[in-house]
């Protein structure tokens, strides 16, 4: 069976190159980058296609230029987010904006995910997270409406303690999680209100809650985009199995 080859333009291929370099620690942040006549040397490019590379790993935070100096790698740490919590909102930093809350007929993996019967609605609320002003994640959260409607969760307000707090008063406290991990292009929304750089994927993290008994209380849609995040994962090992 033949190799599929790389067709992406070149330009993308060498920012590729560039960005793994960066993301393993070869490129260090304050590093300078060779000059455009030596990475058009060195990647057998054009020099138009050595500056569309750079300005794509500017545009997503990786480089740097300094006028009268040359391109340096950034000290950009990716946000490395433990997959069993949430990002805790901290003044000055990070910041949540309610968009929307609303009931409606949720999706199909939403309705798997929560256990639905047919034609039960959702309690959903979307909101921004933002880091330092910058947007940084979408989120659409949905809750049962045969346990949400008429509290806290389906009002159109911030909630004192955030949705654990109001899945507890309701007698559903949460007990665990299961994550879903996949990677894609974002929508026109997406890339638009995370103000993505061109060709830049989204993680997708479809999070489902469980309380009591295994019921499923609470199911979240959290949309970043990969540039900016690390997802972490801890797993105790059994030494006997090794």
């Amino acid at each position: 069976m033949p190799r599929a080859r790389d067709t992406r333009p070149r330009h993308q291929q060498i920012a590729a190159e560039l960005r793994d370099l960066i993301m393993r620690g070869e490129l260090s942040p304050g590093t300078q980058l060779p000059s455009t006549t030596q990475l058009v040397k060195q990647y057998n490019a054009a020099n138009a296609t050595i500056q569309h590379a750079l300005k794509a790993l500017k545009d997503e935070g990786f480089l740097d230029s300094r006028v009268g100096k040359g391109v340096y790698v950034r000290d950009r740490k990716p946000f490395v987010i433990d997959a069993a919590a949430y990002i805790t909102p901290t003044p000055g930093r990070f910041r949540y904006q309610l968009l929307t809350v609303d009931t409606i007929a949720p999706p199909a993996d939403i309705v798997d995910g929560l256990q639905l019967a047919p034609g039960a609605t959702a309690i959903i609320r979307t909101r921004i997270l933002f880091h330092d002003e910058h947007p940084v994640e979408l989120s659409a959260s949905y809750y049962p409406a045969e346990i949400a409607a008429n509290s806290s969760l389906a009002r159109a307000a911030k909630i004192r303690g955030g949705a654990p707090q109001a899945l507890t008063d309701l007698g559903f406290p949460q007990r665990s999680f299961a994550d879903r991990i996949s990677a894609r292009p974002p929508t026109v929304e997406e890339a638009e209100t995370l103000d993505l750089p061109d060709g830049t994927p989204v993680i997708r993290q479809l999070r489902v809650i469980y309380s009591d008994n295994e019921r499923p209380v609470e199911a979240s849609v959290l949309i970043k985009g990969a540039h900016l995040y690390e997802l972490l994962y801890r797993q105790a090992t059994d030494a006997e199995s090794t």
